[in-house]
């Protein structure tokens, strides 16, 4: 399927937005062009919002295929990366309203850990919202989105590509309420 000339530019535009670059030890050291941040294996910071429903379903959405990584992966978090002059609960709000167009819901914090894979570095921070509304897909970044029970998500992932970070931002949520339960 090919991109469209607006994906493409898209793309481009994020691309060049300037993110936070981080140490090991997610200590901010400056910024830096996403693009230049993932060819030099840098690392970022990154967002991860688990939307649920009240009946407890998660949102799954697939991603476009202009994505520079994991295109055309289903995702089960909406997020990315952190800009500059965000903080993380900042650059997840403004995630969760672009990606999903969901706004002014309580946003949970929770996990906050290292993701480290080649060309995809970055400390992550986990969020959670429930959400009832309609979701308003950006074209840009998002295919299709749906909500399913987590048992579901799960299986899914055994047969179809998931998304590896948000899929990790998922399985420490679900370990973390399981021992706190």
């Amino acid at each position: 399927m090919p991109v469209s000339s607006k994906e493409a530019a898209h793309r481009a535009a994020s691309d060049a937005e300037q993110i936070a670059w981080v140490d090991e030890c997610d200590v901010q050291l400056g910024s830096m062009e996403r693009i230049q941040l993932r060819e030099q294996g840098l690392i970022g910071r990154g967002t991860f919002i688990l939307l649920f429903n009240s009946a407890g379903e998660l949102c799954v959405h697939r991603r476009t295929l202009s994505k520079a990584i994991y295109p055309g992966y289903w995702d089960v978090a909406a997020g990315g990366m952190v800009l500059a002059d965000e903080t993380y609960a900042e650059s997840a709000a403004r995630e969760l309203e672009e990606e999903l167009g969901v706004s002014g819901v309580p946003l949970s914090a929770h996990e906050h850990f290292f993701f480290d894979q080649p060309g995809n570095r970055l400390w992550c921070a986990v969020f959670s919202a429930v959400w009832d509304g309609l979701l308003t897909l950006q074209p840009e970044e998002v295919l299709e989105a749906r909500f399913i029970s987590v048992a579901e998500v799960l299986q899914e992932t055994l047969h179809k590509p998931y998304r590896p970070d948000s899929l990790a931002a998922l399985k420490r949520y679900l370990e973390k309420s399981a021992s706190e339960g």
